[in-house]
């Protein structure tokens, strides 16, 4: 069952993960909130600021000429007023409206800004398709086209934008600050909308010589140092808010309160990335894409370090290293990380146009500044992002006062403490097996319930899919399935979930996993074995073996307990074609303009069916992005266990 978001039984589910330092902390913001209601406090008075984090002389002319062209297609669809956001086609970015959600059409409420109930979609919207525009980085991108080009209407258009926003969206007034993670990442936007504006005769009156606009960056970081998140709360939304308040109070170090903002942000940035990091260097959270929305936090503001001449802790960069290396270990054949747990398209920086690979363009990040191992896989795609923070960042290998660190002679294949193991087979046979943690903090906000899934491809396309997250707030039902036990390679027992939710970001009960076997030594065959303990008085233990000779992969589910009714649910991905025979499924898809194929035998002791863009309960479906979901074959077998049998699947990729 899931609580909504904001019901009297979610509140109490959600207090009853924190602990008593954070309840404390959340009566004090709720004081604090009050007494803003009345008390608006002025910008303090700024004469004299100069704007002098700039990029080094001929840092534009390195731009590779594709990545220019890409971003100057982008630039100029923005100008033509046309983006998309979740699968939502917007043409009024022209002149937009800020509060607008073009998905279901309602406008935000005004008002006092922690009294507008933003979860709630029916007075609001889609709050994702509002808070995205006010992000600003398709801003960075028309500042990126003007430094690029020199061309004065990218300029004039992002300033033309701010102004219009910073009228629209008063201090504390407003949907638009009610969440920290969004100040932080605007904070970040308008950085570097500065630094890509430098050449720009109208740039200084647009920032530091316009009283407005100093209003507002003094009030995002007043907000940011004095509600950050807490507790069972500090995921990702914590980096991005030090992230953005330390890039302002060094970039737009103008105020009395720069220097301690600039100190407290930095603290807490290098106490929560590395927390929120394993020792291996994979996010906590667990979810690929927040562990990618960390890295280019992480990196932007160590840029904002670099070119302030601030000494930031060697923590820092040496988590960002382990962070770099990890996502190069990992990824596919075709630079694909894994698709595991909640993804909502968030990005940390965005200067470059539309087709740029965003893990390309990281790892080319991460051979300028810490230099590439012989094992990580070639890069061969160009970024407009790299260079900047290239020319930014000073190199790991340059920094005398970082001492050697210890990175891997080869590819890592098993993360011990984030429970990922990665098989992979011949043909780029590729294979991510889950035994790790639930999630991150009490709460696993990001987490789903997909305790020993796995997740298949062949030469980077997906052939046992993780279906992925589709949306957020508003829909419950999808929200529920895309995150469930069945909605991944996995196996159910009594139609239950292996861990309870409690809302769409709240878990109360987590399934507790442990990873068994993870050989990944022996050339001829992989071997993998993990079990949870997500059903009482009963273990669920999987056993999967990757053989290359016959690209053969099995995977033994083995139910020990009670008799149970069982469901094993093998998500196709949207490229596959089944044809369901029995117990037999013959797939095929095209490569590249070559036919492949591979043949699944699933366990005769279960009763198949396949099911493709099912809505009424959700079933077969695959979700590109946020906000988009396609039909896709979900193969299902139902029947029950006696608690002495095993279930083999055996998928064998034909040559």
């Amino acid at each position: 069952m899931t609580v909504s978001s904001g019901s009297p039984g979610w509140y109490l589910r959600r207090l009853s993960r924190m602990g008593p330092r954070e309840v404390g902390g959340r009566v004090g913001d709720t004081v604090r909130r009050r007494r803003w209601r009345s008390a608006r406090p002025d910008c303090p008075s700024v004469t004299g600021a100069r704007f002098t984090a700039v990029l080094p002389a001929g840092t534009v002319a390195s731009v590779p000429p594709d990545a220019a062209k890409r971003l100057i297609a982008e630039a100029d669809r923005l100008m033509d007023g046309h983006a998309e956001y979740f699968g939502v086609e917007r043409d009024d970015l022209a002149d937009p409206d800020w509060w607008y959600d073009p998905k279901t059409g309602r406008r935000a409420p005004w008002g006092y800004a922690f009294d507008v109930p933003y979860r709630d979609e029916d007075a609001v919207g889609d709050i994702k398709q509002i808070w995205e525009l006010s992000r600003h980085q398709y801003l960075t991108v028309l500042a990126a086209a003007y430094a690029v080009t020199g061309d004065d209407r990218y300029a004039e258009r992002v300033a033309a934008h701010l102004r219009s926003w910073w009228k629209a969206n008063a201090p504390l007034r407003g949907v638009h600050w009610t969440s920290g993670i969004e100040l932080g990442i605007r904070l970040l936007s308008w950085v570097w909308v500065r630094r890509l504006l430098d050449g720009w005769p109208g740039a200084a009156g647009l920032f530091e010589g316009n009283p407005v606009a100093l209003q507002q960056i003094w009030h995002h970081q007043r907000w940011l140092a004095a509600f950050p998140s807490r507790g069972s709360s500090a995921n990702n939304h914590i980096i991005a808010e030090a992230a953005g308040q330390f890039a302002a109070a060094c970039a737009f170090g103008w105020f009395p309160s720069s220097a301690r903002w600039r100190a407290d942000a930095l603290r807490s940035l290098e106490r929560h990335l590395r927390g929120n990091t394993f020792g291996s260097g994979l996010n906590r959270e667990l979810a690929t894409e927040y562990h990618g929305l960390v890295l280019e936090l992480g990196l932007a503001a160590v840029a904002e370090a670099d070119a302030a001449g601030v000494p930031v802790p060697v923590s820092i960069r040496q988590t960002l290293l382990r962070m770099t290396d990890a996502l190069a270990a990992v990824v596919d054949g075709r630079l694909r990380p894994p698709r595991q747990g909640d993804a909502d398209d968030g990005h940390g920086l965005v200067v470059d146009g539309t087709g740029t690979d965003r893990w390309a363009s990281l790892l080319a990040t991460g051979d300028a500044l810490f230099g590439r191992l012989d094992w990580w896989p070639t890069v061969t795609g160009t970024d407009l992002r790299t260079p900047l923070l290239a020319a930014l960042v000073r190199p790991y290998a340059q920094d005398a006062s970082a001492p050697a660190v210890s990175r891997p002679a080869s590819r890592p294949a098993h993360f011990a403490d984030a429970g990922m193991t990665i098989l992979r087979g011949p043909e780029e046979i590729w294979c991510r097996c889950d035994g790790g943690p639930h999630g991150f903090l009490s709460i696993a906000a990001h987490a789903h319930a997909d305790a020993l899934s796995v997740e298949v491809r062949h030469d980077g396309v997906d052939v046992l899919a993780d279906p992925g997250t589709y949306c957020y707030h508003g829909q419950p039902a999808w929200r529920q399935y895309f995150r469930s036990t069945l909605g991944h390679n996995t196996l159910q027992l009594d139609g239950a979930d292996q861990s309870v939710s409690g809302g769409p970001f709240l878990w109360t009960r987590q399934a507790r996993s442990r990873v068994l076997v993870a050989d990944t030594s022996d050339e001829a065959v992989a071997r993998w074995s993990a079990e949870h303990d997500g059903y009482r008085d009963t273990v669920h233990r999987r056993r999967v073996e990757l053989t290359a000779a016959s690209r053969e992969l099995r995977v033994v589910d083995e139910v020990r307990g009670p008799r149970r009714a069982v469901r094993l649910a093998f998500h196709l991905g949207p490229a596959i074609a089944a044809d369901l025979a029995g117990n037999r499924a013959l797939l095929t898809w095209t490569r590249d303009g070559e036919d492949r194929s591979a043949a699944l035998d699933l366990p005769g002791q279960l009763d198949w069916r396949a099911h493709r863009g099912e809505s009424d309960p959700p079933l077969g479906w695959y979700s590109a992005g946020f906000g988009r979901k396609e039909p896709a074959t979900t193969l299902v077998g139902t029947g029950f266990t006696d608690g002495t049998q095993g279930f083999t699947t055996v998928l064998r990729f034909h040559g």
